[in-house]
């Protein structure tokens, strides 16, 4: 089990560790990492490696069913030997845009509140699907609303439950296609907003931007049909 640099510190770009192992596939392990593994719609980080003068630049992260987190080079290299010190150098403009695009989707959840049935984020736009019938009639006035909870630069913070917690809560789970990331005794909650103002509190496992003014401008794209019930919502970072 690899030590989830990126839950302790969402804004932490450089981290030492220790080469731990290698997948069969090239991959390779970490006693702690700053990379979050593709899950959730949300993108495997990338970045670098760095150890005794030499470098391996990683496309992407991922899960391994030991349940710890392999790191994909881009290409055949040589891999630092188990035991090694490496210093892992996200890229962090990519990281950060995928932070930003992750919470203006909780917040777009916010803005059409019904049950969603996937998602999935990018550099540049994210969308979410909703078990929604009828596509909504004014795109104008949910970029509005979504601009209007932004600007009010309301904080994101987090905090865990147990899964007993969460079953016993199960309104809290908005995400019909993705199970909450749960089975480790606990599970954690993001926040968006304050106790006594609270915008919007889900189970999530990705990495997040520290406040809703953090987002930037957004504004709502495409609106397209996917099924009887479903419609996809596509959101675009403005800048």
């Amino acid at each position: 089990m690899s030590e989830l640099l990126f839950l302790k510190d969402a804004y932490l770009k450089e981290a030492s560790a220790e080469v731990v192992g290698h997948t069969p596939e090239g991959g390779v392990l970490l006693d702690g990492t700053l990379f979050y593994a593709t899950s959730g719609g949300q993108p495997g980080d990338s970045g670098m490696l760095r150890w005794d003068g030499k470098s391996l630049k990683i496309a992407t992260a991922v899960k391994v069913p030991e349940g710890g987190i392999a790191l994909v080079p881009s290409e055949p290299s040589e891999l630092p030997p188990v035991g090694a010190q490496v210093m892992q150098v996200l890229d962090w403009p990519r990281r950060h845009r995928h932070m930003r695009v992750h919470t203006a989707l909780h917040l777009l959840s916010v803005v059409i509140p019904l049950p969603v049935t996937g998602g999935s984020i990018g550099t540049e736009k994210g969308r979410l699907d909703f078990d929604m019938p009828e596509a909504p009639e004014d795109k104008e006035a949910l970029t509005e609303a979504l601009n209007a909870l932004i600007d009010q630069d309301f904080a994101i913070s987090e905090s865990w439950i147990s899964d007993a917690e969460l079953e016993a809560n199960p309104g809290l789970v908005k995400t019909m296609s993705v199970a909450p990331p749960k089975g480790a005794g606990r599970v954690r909650l993001v926040r968006i907003g304050s106790n006594d103002e609270q915008v919007d509190l889900q189970p999530c496992g990705g990495t997040h931007v520290a406040s809703t003014a953090e987002i930037g401008r957004v504004r709502i794209g495409k609106i397209e049909k996917k099924g009887r019930q479903n419609r996809r919502v596509y959101l675009h970072l403005e800048g």
